[in-house]
């Protein structure tokens, strides 16, 4: 396939200068459960070649631990260390600022990511949107519209409308974190691709420079768009959402 046409490409020494590759796992490694052939062989290749890999994901349901589980599981060979999820990049920004307590609206593995925050839904400082497909309701919403109005900050894990990744086509983290914003004027800091702070945060665990570091993938909005504005080269693939159109 395309995807990996690229890759032996890096490999081969096209892409003269690259010690490092960044790889979106949705749409290049795999899409909707199933392996793109090929992509197993081509990521050890890759390791082979001696570069560093990390693997980079907008998904906020899923952990380090998780998401290298799951890679495992299904042939390749990662370790958590070389992750970087939405919710991980979110939990590691939100650290950094020592809030007082945090609503984290999330579902799934990502909470792991924010065991050590006070998790406070009355009086939070901050609001955390994940994917929290459980308890998006009216009621809910309402209620965080409501402390965004008395002074909580909004912080959005992905600035991702749209995510086709579990099957059809479905609302984002970026959705309801943009209604929640424009309700309430309260402006959100968006971490996920496309932002600089995800692109920074995954090159400063490699010990690369820009200019050694390539990114791999299927989305223009968020993987290319992210990359060529924080300055480092891209790697469009036609796989994955790209190929939905």
């Amino acid at each position: 396939m395309a995807s990996w046409r690229s890759m032996a490409r890096i490999r081969g020494g096209d892409a003269r200068g690259i010690k490092g590759v960044i790889l979106d796992i949705d749409g290049v490694l795999q899409f909707q459960g199933r392996v793109y052939p090929g992509a197993i062989e081509a990521v050890q290749a890759l390791r082979d070649g001696g570069l560093v890999l990390r693997f980079l994901s907008n998904s906020t349901l899923h952990s380090r631990r998780s998401r290298a589980e799951r890679l495992n599981q299904m042939g390749f060979r990662v370790s958590p260390d070389e992750i970087i999820t939405a919710s991980s990049a979110t939990a590691a920004y939100l650290r950094a600022l020592h809030p007082r307590s945090c609503w984290v609206m999330l579902d799934g593995a990502g909470r792991e990511e924010f065991q050590d925050f006070v998790q406070d839904e009355d009086n939070p400082e901050y609001i955390v949107i994940g994917d929290n497909r459980s308890r998006f309701n009216f009621d809910t919403l309402n209620k965080a519209l409501r402390l965004l109005l008395l002074g909580a900050k909004l912080v959005a894990m992905s600035p991702e409308l749209l995510d086709a990744s579990l099957g059809d086509v479905e609302l984002n983290v970026g959705a309801w974190a943009l209604m929640l914003e424009r309700a309430s004027g309260v402006q959100a800091v968006y971490v996920g691709k496309p932002s600089p702070y995800v692109f920074a945060m995954t090159l400063a665990t490699m010990g690369l420079a820009k200019d050694e570091v390539i990114v791999v993938g299927d989305r223009l909005s968020s993987d290319i768009r992210g990359a060529n504005d924080f300055g480092v080269r891209s790697v469009l693939v036609k796989t994955g959402e790209y190929a939905l159109g």
